[in-house]
C-alpha cells in the first residue's frame, strides 16, 4: 500500500502541475460557456433561448445575458424543471434526468428537486481529484493517499421513483462511486445504505476500529457526532486513537470556525481542514493551499459563473434581485465586495441565483470566501448583518470568554415601536448569559458599522438565550433533518422561529 501511495502523489503532483499550464479565468470562463451552450443548443431551452443563435455572435457572454433571464429555484421549476422530474427528455440538459438531489437547505421549505445529470456527476468528480491532487501542496507522508475515506453523507439508498432516483447529493455521489474508489471507501455501500441517521451512527461506531482511516468528508456538525459517538463507544481519549493515521478533514455546507475548537479537542495529532464548496447544483471551489482559510473556484468544470453586487442598488429588502440588477463576469469582479452567486451548469441550470453570497479575497487566485445567503442575513431596520458578521462576532465571543459556540439561530424581533435580535446560542459551559450578550453585541459593533448606527437608533438591546448544544440537534431531529447535507439555519423567518421557540420551551427544564 505505501508504494501504491507513492505512484498516487507522484500523479498526484504532475497532475497538479500541470493544472497550473492554462488558459485565462476569462478564457475558460468563455469556453465553458460555449460547451455548455453547444450541448443544450438542442434542448427545449437552448431552442427557445435561441443558443445557435447566441454561439454565432461576437460576444457569445454579451449575447447570453441579453438573451437568458436570471431564474432562480421557483421560476426554473415552474418554467422548465418540472418537465424534466416528468421525465420529459431534452428540456434544459441533453437527455433525460435520472437523480435529483432533495435539497431544502436551511430554509425549511418542503424539498427542492436539483437535477443531477451524468456530465455533472463527472464535474463533480474531477473536481474531487483535482482537491486530492492540490494535497501535493501540504506536508502529507506518501502513504496517506492509500488510506480509506470516510465520507459521511446523506443515505445510499436513494427513492426510487419509478422513472428517477431522488436523495441527497452526497448518497447519488456514492451510489455511482467509480470500483476503484469503492476499495477505499468508507464506511461502505452497505452502511452508506441505511436510511435511519442514528442506526446508521451506530454501525459505523462498531465497524470503526476495522478501518484506517485517513480522510474524512462532510457536514462539521455531524462528523463531530460521529466522532463523538466513536469515541464513547470505544472510550478513547482521542479518535486517532483508533484511527492514528487521519489527517485530513474535507467540510462544506457551513463556515467550520465554529466548530473548530471541538474537533481540536477530539484530536491528538494536527489535522489539515480542507474546506469545499459543493451543493446540488455542482461542485465550484475548493480550499486549494495552505496559509488560507479561502477557497479557489473552479473556472473549468462545467459551470458558468455570474456575479451581482449585494448590495441595496441590486438587490431588494426580501433579498430579491431588483429588476435593473446586472451581472458581471469573473474578470470585472472587485476584491472584499460581496457579491450573489449566478451558475449556469451541465446540470441545466441557466443563470439561476443559487442564493449563496461570496466574497474574493485574493482575486489572481480566484479565492473567495461565502459570506451568506441573499435571503439569510438581518437587516430589519438597515443594519445589513450577514452571517460572516455573525460567526466573526462569535468568534471573538469564544476567544474573549473562552467558550465554544457549535451552533447559533437568530431572527429579528419586535419591541413596542422598535426592534432587537434574539439570539439562541448553543453553550453547554456556565456563563452569565448578559455577559456573552454584551460582548457579542460589542463585537458586532466593531464589525458592522450600519449595526452600530442601528443600535443607537431603532435597534434595541440584544436579546439572548443559552441553551444545550444538544437542542440544536433535536430540533433537527424532529423534522427528520439529521445528518446529509442538512443545517441548522442562521437566520429564521418569523413563522420559523416562533416554531422553534415553541419547540424550545417544551424542551426546556422548568
Amino acid at each position: 500500500m505505501a508504494i501504491l501511495g507513492k505512484i498516487i502523489k507522484r500523479g498526484s503532483q504532475l497532475r497538479h502541475r500541470l493544472e497550473q499550464r492554462r488558459l485565462s479565468p476569462e478564457q475558460l470562463q468563455r469556453k465553458t460557456l460555449r460547451r455548455l451552450l453547444r450541448k443544450a443548443s438542442e434542448t427545449s431551452f437552448g431552442q427557445y433561448y435561441k443558443f445557435k443563435k447566441i454561439l454565432k455572435s461576437p460576444d457569445i457572454v454579451e449575447a447570453f445575458q441579453a438573451s437568458v433571464p436570471i431564474y432562480d429555484y421557483d421560476k426554473i421549476y415552474q418554467e422548465w424543471w418540472h418537465l424534466a422530474l416528468n421525465q420529459v427528455e431534452n428540456v434544459c440538459w441533453k437527455g433525460r434526468v435520472k437523480y435529483f438531489a432533495l435539497s431544502s437547505g436551511t430554509s425549511g421549505a418542503p424539498s427542492k428537486h436539483i437535477p443531477v445529470t451524468d456530465d455533472m456527476l463527472r464535474a463533480i468528480r474531477r473536481a474531487g481529484l483535482k482537491m486530492l491532487y492540490s494535497l501535493t501542496t501540504y506536508d502529507v507522508p506518501d502513504d496517506l493517499y492509500a488510506k480509506n475515506m470516510l465520507m459521511l453523507g446523506g443515505s445510499s439508498s436513494l427513492e426510487d421513483k419509478g422513472d428517477f432516483f431522488a436523495g441527497d447529493l452526497s448518497g447519488i455521489n456514492v451510489s455511482r462511486l467509480p470500483l476503484w474508489m469503492r476499495r477505499i471507501y468508507r464506511p461502505g455501500l452497505d452502511i452508506a445504505r441505511i436510511r435511519d441517521w442514528n442506526e446508521r451512527l451506530d454501525e459505523i461506531a462498531r465497524q470503526a476500529p476495522n478501518w484506517d482511516v485517513g480522510f474524512i468528508m462532510g457536514i462539521p456538525a455531524w462528523i463531530l457526532l460521529m466522532i463523538e459517538k466513536i469515541m464513547v463507544t470505544h472510550q478513547l481519549d482521542s479518535i486517532h486513537d483508533i484511527w492514528p493515521n487521519l489527517r485530513v478533514y474535507v467540510h462544506g455546507g457551513v463556515a467550520f470556525s465554529p466548530y473548530r475548537k471541538a474537533f481540536d479537542k477530539l484530536m491528538k495529532h494536527p489535522m489539515i481542514y480542507l474546506d469545499t464548496y459543493l451543493a446540488s447544483e455542482g461542485f465550484m471551489a475548493f480550499q486549494n493551499r495552505p496559509g488560507t482559510e479561502a477557497m479557489a473556484l473552479l473556472p473549468n468544470n462545467g459551470i458558468f459563473f455570474e456575479f451581482i453586487p449585494f448590495d441595496e442598488e441590486h438587490f431588494d429588502a426580501a433579498g430579491q434581485p431588483l429588476p435593473w440588477a446586472k451581472t458581471i463576469t469573473l474578470h470585472e469582479v472587485e476584491e472584499q465586495r460581496d457579491y450573489a452567486l449566478i451558475l449556469s451548469t451541465c446540470a441545466g441550470a441557466w443563470r439561476y441565483l443559487i442564493g449563496d453570497t461570496i466574497r474574493f479575497t485574493d482575486k489572481s487566485r480566484l479565492e473567495i470566501i461565502i459570506t451568506g445567503r441573499t435571503k439569510h442575513f438581518l437587516s430589519i431596520c438597515g443594519e445589513h448583518l450577514s452571517v460572516d458578521n455573525m460567526n466573526q462576532a462569535l468568534r471573538q465571543v469564544e476567544e474573549q470568554l473562552g467558550l465554544s459556540i457549535r451552533e447559533f439561530t437568530v431572527a429579528g424581533v419586535e419591541v413596542g415601536q422598535y426592534f432587537a435580535h434574539r439570539w439562541y446560542l448553543a453553550c453547554d459551559q456556565p456563563v452569565d448569559k448578559s455577559i456573552v450578550a454584551k460582548a457579542l453585541d460589542e463585537a458586532l459593533m466593531a464589525i458592522n458599522d450600519d449595526y452600530r448606527t442601528e443600535r443607537g437608533a431603532v435597534l434595541k438591546d440584544l436579546q439572548l438565550e443559552l441553551i444545550p448544544t444538544q437542542l440544536f440537534y433535536a430540533y433537527q431531529e424532529s423534522l427528520g433533518k439529521m445528518g446529509g447535507q442538512n443545517k441548522f439555519p442562521r437566520v429564521m423567518s418569523e413563522d420559523r422561529f416562533a416554531a422553534w421557540e415553541t419547540f424550545v420551551q417544551q424542551q426546556q427544564p422548568v
